[in-house]
């Protein structure tokens, strides 16, 4: 599937907190939005030249429960050391907390956080593959 875009799409009780979060932690673009569709809200956020995007939805009336594990994990490989380091601060600065990975295989070469949902995002000083 060369030609496919990938949307990882998940709920949120706080789209505005996401929002802000992934704009101002990865420096996200805002690709596109809505309001009261079907009564969904809801963001797409990506990056510049990337066949993938994130989409948080609100359903109106409805309450989602926090991440089921610690283990739901959002990975960004990013070998070079300056560009890393420059994520992590820039995460930090937008509140992102560190958090212990439940598998220490992240913790050997990267650093996690939780985001505003408690899900977690992982920046792994390493290339893939």
């Amino acid at each position: 599937m060369p030609s496919a875009t990938l949307r990882i799409a998940r709920p949120t009780n706080d789209l505005q907190k996401l929002k802000e979060f992934y704009t101002k932690a990865l420096g996200m673009r805002i690709i596109g939005s809505f309001e009261n569709h079907a009564g969904f809200d809801g963001v797409m956020l990506g990056l510049p030249d990337c066949t993938w995007h994130l989409e948080f939805t609100h359903q109106h009336g409805v309450s989602v429960d926090p991440a089921p594990s610690t283990e739901h994990l959002l990975v960004f490989y990013l070998p070079a050391n300056e560009e890393w380091d420059a994520t992590v601060k820039k995460v930090e600065g937008a509140g992102g907390v560190r958090v212990q990975s439940e598998n220490p295989y992240w913790d050997a070469k990267g650093v996690t956080f939780e985001d505003p949902d408690g899900y977690r995002l992982v920046l792994q000083n390493a290339s893939w593959p």
